[in-house]
């Protein structure tokens, strides 16, 4: 196996948003960043697939986060200097209710989503402009981090590709990935105090134990029907449903949040599948169960997001790093993912929120 080795002044790993983010504004500050990602794409959690089956012309429907806010200054300034335009998410129509016992009713005039936005072309636009504005070879992509070594003023990171091992140098590196994820898979040596290491699994990965499903169909049936997509349920697979259909297209989609826990026999694909085809043609008529084409994703069967501790969760935690998480870039050593902001953390404006601050805390220090 061949070991070969690169510098940077920055190395950041993860190429999802905060990390993508963070990337651009160190380089317009003329500091030289290497972004290495241990999937074979970038994005993280931003994941947006594209059906090509029957008239949905190449349609992309986002997997991750769906959503985002009119009073969101970071996202939106963004999309705007990316000239990316968005729509608003249609709540048009009643509610769908299906109760413990099975009992429909479409009689609710109620929206659960009305004024959120969300991305014409899908939330990997996003992540493909920023990617396409650093420079060539910025972003390494199937490059698995291994350990790290800090001695004096310098890391040392081993990093793994299919065919090689590749030890990057730096000056600092930023962890823009779960923290969580870091503290249980990266090696550190010096270790890591315990205490860090404590304070960093006890961080949530936000939606690590959720699973989304999407539905697509030849047209968005349900708005004739005088229905807005929406739906909740009490029975499942699917908790929680919208309309994901694209902008100024024929094609229509639903999709809908799992409702079971992470690794239960309920969240087997074939098996949800199933089980969530029949229910969509519950709530929303015959029409709903013949799809032309559907995706699930399981986040908590993905290994560079989710960790065992990672399971479904009701409720949004309090994000944001600990003192002693924040004394660690005394050793070169940062943290900048949704989870690390205490503003918005667990959204795309925390990601967003996270890289501009730790851009100006390293930007700070290298003046």
């Amino acid at each position: 196996m061949t070991i070969k080795k690169q510098s940077s002044e920055v190395l950041i790993v993860g190429a999802g948003l905060s990390g993508l983010a963070l990337a651009t504004q160190l380089v317009n500050k003329g500091i030289d960043v290497q972004v290495i990602e241990a999937r074979s794409r970038s994005g993280g959690r931003m994941f947006s697939v594209v059906s090509t089956k029957n008239n949905t012309d190449s349609a992309y429907f986002d997997m991750g986060p769906s959503w985002v806010w009119p009073g969101q200054p970071l996202i939106n300034r963004l999309l705007k200097l990316m000239n990316i335009d968005v729509f608003e998410q249609y709540s048009t129509g009643n509610l769908v209710y299906e109760d413990e016992q099975g009992l429909v009713r479409r009689d609710h005039d109620y929206s659960t989503m009305a004024g959120s936005l969300r991305v014409d072309g899908g939330m990997q636009l996003i992540i493909n402009r920023l990617k396409e504005s650093l420079p060539e070879s910025s972003v390494l992509e199937s490059h698995q981090l291994m350990d790290v070594k800090t001695f004096g003023d310098s890391i040392m990171a081993t990093v793994k590709t299919r065919r090689n091992t590749i030890q990057f140098q730096s000056k600092k590196i930023v962890f823009c990935v779960p923290p969580r994820l870091t503290a249980t898979s990266i090696s550190f040596q010096p270790k890591l105090p315990t205490d860090v290491i404590q304070s960093l699994k006890s961080i949530p990965t936000w939606m690590a134990g959720h699973g989304k499903l999407t539905a697509i169909y030849d047209q968005p049936f349900w708005r004739e029907m005088g229905l807005s997509g929406d739906a909740i349920s009490r029975q499942g697979p699917l908790m929680e449903i919208h309309d994901a259909s694209p902008q100024n297209l024929e094609c229509g989609a639903l999709f809908g949040f799992v409702g079971f826990p992470a690794h239960s026999p309920e969240r087997e694909p074939s098996v949800l599948i199933d089980n969530a085809i029949k229910q969509l043609g519950r709530l929303f008529g015959p029409h709903a169960a013949n799809p032309v084409d559907i995706f699930f994703q399981d986040w908590a069967l993905e290994p560079f997001t989710a960790t065992q501790q990672d399971a479904l969760s009701g409720h949004h935690p309090d994000y944001g790093l600990t003192d002693n998480i924040k004394l660690m870039c005394s050793r070169g050593i940062y943290f900048s993912s949704t989870e690390t902001s205490s503003y918005s953390g667990g959204f795309i404006e925390g990601a967003l929120e996270a890289a501009e601050s730790t851009a100006q805390l390293i930007v700070s220090q290298s003046n």
